[in-house]
């Protein structure tokens, strides 16, 4: 349970880190930005999950993060280059993903 608690407190302080960064995102970059933020917020919630499980690979959490971000990231590039807006894609299967992964998280804590 300490892991959790640390984790949770490492994402706050870096959410609020965000929020006050200077840094501005490109409005170019920013479909790029949405996709791998919901590849990355998908591969957190499964590595939790997993965690919950008992079958947390830190291997598997670091690998599949980029690979999800970058798939994602290369659809979008795609899409914009033959004009089809593929990350609609990424968000749908990342977005069902991220809400079955948290319905999985509920049910372990009810």
């Amino acid at each position: 349970m300490q892991v959790a608690v640390v984790a949770l407190v490492a994402a706050a302080i870096g959410v609020l880190l965000g929020l006050l960064s200077p840094v501005t995102i490109p409005i170019g970059f920013a479909r790029y930005t949405a996709v791998a933020l919901l590849a990355g917020l998908d591969s957190i919630f499964g590595a939790f999950k997993a965690y919950i499980a008992g079958s947390y690979e830190p291997r598997v959490f670091v690998t599949g993060l980029v690979t999800n971000m970058a798939l994602a990231g290369g659809l979008t590039f795609v899409g914009d280059k033959i004009g089809v807006d593929l990350s609609i894609a990424a968000i749908v299967a990342f977005g069902v993903r991220i809400f079955n992964n948290l319905a999985s998280i509920r049910r372990h804590y009810l």
